[in-house]
């Protein structure tokens, strides 16, 4: 990294390095049997410079030719865009736990076991649930260094497991499945089975729901689905600048419910998404998206901050070899003071969505979500009566999180949202043939 940076900082304005080597094992179950496992080593070296006021690109394996790479990121910023930024100095940046050593020390053994057993369990307590499971751990070193005096590197690890059910019976197909990924090794087999039983349990007799508005209870998992992409699109900070944004304008303004507070925070403890600085060298922090209701901030790499008129809020994020964009890492809504059970118990009639597909179906950007329930249940008087098949759901973000509950407890789900259960008052519910 260093010999290139030298390198270029002779022939352009700005330079910057960016390197990421990975080591990743996989175990893969199908079936309810071992089907593979995997170890993958890559690296990967980003140079991007700054020439005649206009940015260039080029991207390589860690080992290329550092001459031939430099001269790539020349002849690409002949026609890069024009910018107006600085890369960032040496900055202080915040103490952030991102790597377990003994996440690196899991035996592929230990892998194989944890996902023999996450089976076994779930098939002896449904005999028929055909499973697939995988067990993932990876370690990463990141490193940035450019020619603004800026230094740093940091190790991650990353270690998942997951698991997706299926029960046939007849024409009657569930599908159940849940899954933890962390930065150590806190998850166990345990509170997977534990969650997957009880969808098992809830989901045991099915029931038919109308097709009518009607008051939803979002999942976790459902809310990732449903509410967290038109939510992303709204606070990226390029969006909001070129106006495609919904919340373009609405700074400071009161567009969601009191009891709704957002932050994207990478400096939570092992977290998945968390980092000492971002993929530009901005210093990390815990930035307040939505703060009871109110839009407070938006998220920004270096370029589009620039362009803003503000500053980078750490944001920026590499998707591969590209140009970093402003994105979020640990997306965290606020809990409330009700619990899921007291949600639900209100209900005279409605739904409690579990798992959905195609969330993404609408307009992300003008906030609108719609998808499958995959798994969900009927709510009678008060009480989970039994799954419901061949529904959907759909609704705006805008419109639908002006009015809601919070649950009383928050959990990751994916890589990057914690979230509490979510109710909704009135959300469209559509049933096939109903």
């Amino acid at each position: 990294m260093e010999g290139l940076l030298s390198l270029a900082k002779m022939k352009v304005q700005q330079a910057e390095v960016f390197s990421v080597s990975s080591r990743e094992t996989t175990v893969h179950f199908e079936a309810n049997q071992l089907k593979q496992v995997h170890s993958k080593e890559s690296a990967m070296k980003v140079l991007r410079v700054m020439k005649d006021g206009r940015i260039g690109l080029a991207a390589g394996n860690g080992t290329g030719d550092s001459a031939a790479l430099l001269d790539m990121a020349i002849e690409t910023s002949q026609f890069g865009i024009p910018v107006d930024f600085q890369f960032p100095g040496l900055g202080s940046y915040p103490e952030v736990d991102t790597f377990d050593s003994q996440v690196e020390k899991i035996a592929t053994e230990h892998m194989i076991e944890l996902g023999r057993e996450l089976v076994s369990r779930l098939t002896g307590y449904s005999p028929g649930l055909l499973c697939d499971a995988e067990i993932i751990k990876s370690m990463h070193t990141i490193g940035i260094v450019n020619s603004q005096g800026c230094h740093m590197s940091y190790n991650k690890s990353i270690f998942a497991m997951g698991v997706e059910g299926m029960l046939v019976k007849d024409t009657d197909m569930l599908f159940v499945g849940e899954d933890e990924s962390s930065g150590c090794l806190s998850a166990g087999v345990d509170i997977l089975v534990e969650r997957v039983i009880r969808q098992l349990d809830l989901a045991a007799r099915n029931a038919a729901v109308s097709t009518k508005v009607l008051p939803v209870v979002f999942t976790p998992h459902a809310i990732a689905s449903a509410f967290m992409v038109p939510l992303s699109s709204a606070f990226n900070g390029k969006l909001v600048y070129e106006g495609a944004s919904a919340l373009k304008g609405k700074l400071g303004k009161q567009v969601f419910d009191r009891k709704l507070s957002l932050w994207d925070d990478a400096t939570v403890e092992y977290g998945v998404g968390s980092r000492p600085c971002d993929d530009e060298g901005v210093p990390s922090q815990r930035i307040s998206l939505i703060d009871k209701g109110v839009v407070s901030h938006f998220l920004y790499d270096l370029h589009t901050a620039a362009l803003a008129g503000t500053r980078s809020t750490g944001s920026g994020g590499r998707g591969g070899g590209g140009f970093p964009k402003p994105g979020p890492t640990s997306l965290i809504i606020g809990e409330g003071d009700v619990s899921l059970g007291s949600m639900v118990a209100g209900m005279k009639e409605g739904l409690v969505v579990e798992h959905l597909i195609g969330g993404g179906q609408g307009d992300a950007l003008s906030g609108d979500f719609g998808g499958n329930v995959l798994l969900g249940y009927k709510v009678e008087n008060g009480e989970m009566v039994g799954r419901v098949k061949d529904t959907m759901v759909a609704g705006n973000v805008y419109r639908d999180l002006r009015e809601i509950v919070l649950g009383d407890e928050a959990r990751w789900v994916g890589s990057s949202l914690r979230t509490p259960w979510i109710y909704s008052p009135r959300i469209s519910v559509s049933a096939k043939g109903v």
